[in-house]
């Protein structure tokens, strides 16, 4: 399921008309978005219990909506500066999953092997490969 929304992600992105501002085609991609959320929402736990669903909600949905518009806007960003889709997303994704390896250790503690840690040299010298 990732993979193919993350496919289509991508291709939307990439296609997303030049001249439209980013923040208008998102806003209407959002409101698309939370009415789909709403009803499955809705459905999932039954009309009386959404009070209580939502009122267990924290933080993190606050941030998670600014961390959501930075990532949209930014990958806007870099196909209307000329990237290829097939680079975008794995140069993004590559050093995501590096910077993830960190954050993982530092904020979860979890174990970071030699083997990972080669791997974070083999990603990047695959970026710069990629970016040459």
């Amino acid at each position: 399921m990732v993979i193919l929304a993350n496919t289509f992600y991508n291709v939307c992105m990439k296609s997303m008309p030049s001249d439209v501002n980013p923040f208008g085609a998102l806003m209407v991609t959002y409101f698309v978005a939370a009415i789909i959320s709403a009803v499955i929402f809705a459905f999932a736990v039954g009309p009386s219990n959404v009070g209580v669903e939502i009122s267990k909600i924290n933080w993190t949905s606050i941030i998670l909506a600014l961390v959501i518009v930075g990532l949209e806007v930014g990958y806007v960003f870099v196909y209307r500066a000329g990237w290829q889709v097939s680079n975008a997303s794995v140069v993004a994704n590559i050093g995501l999953a590096c910077v993830l390896l960190v954050v993982g250790y530092v904020l979860y503690r979890e174990n970071v092997s030699i083997r990972q840690i080669l791997g974070i040299f083999v990603c990047m010298f695959g970026l710069i490969l990629i970016n040459l």
